[in-house]
């Protein structure tokens, strides 16, 4: 599959993740900077969320509920979440990509 098609798809599948707070999707919101489908062994979504709050305590659920509807676009094997501009960005980015 083309990765441009992958790509149109974890768009897709990601507009199901809604910011908690304001109950809208994360795309429509963009907040979601990158995406980017990367085919060397296995087929890996890497996803870039910037919060609109860097003090957001939703961060670790969108990106972990990101992660999740990512991994269930037929295609991919893994998805990997890159939070940036919060101040725990790279703690939630270590746990949510366990």
């Amino acid at each position: 599959m083309m990765s441009e098609e992958l790509l149109e798809k974890v768009k897709e599948a990601l507009k199901k993740v809604a910011d908690p707070h304001m109950g809208i999707s994360i795309v429509e919101m963009g907040l979601v900077e990158n995406i980017e489908i990367d085919e060397k062994d296995e087929t890996i979504a890497k996803i870039t969320i910037r919060p609109t709050n860097p003090g957001c305590m939703s961060a670790a659920r969108m990106a972990m509920d990101a992660r999740n509807v990512a991994e269930q676009v037929e295609g991919i094997d893994r998805a990997e979440i890159t939070v940036e501009g919060h101040m725990m960005a790279d703690a939630i980015s270590e746990m949510v990509n366990k």
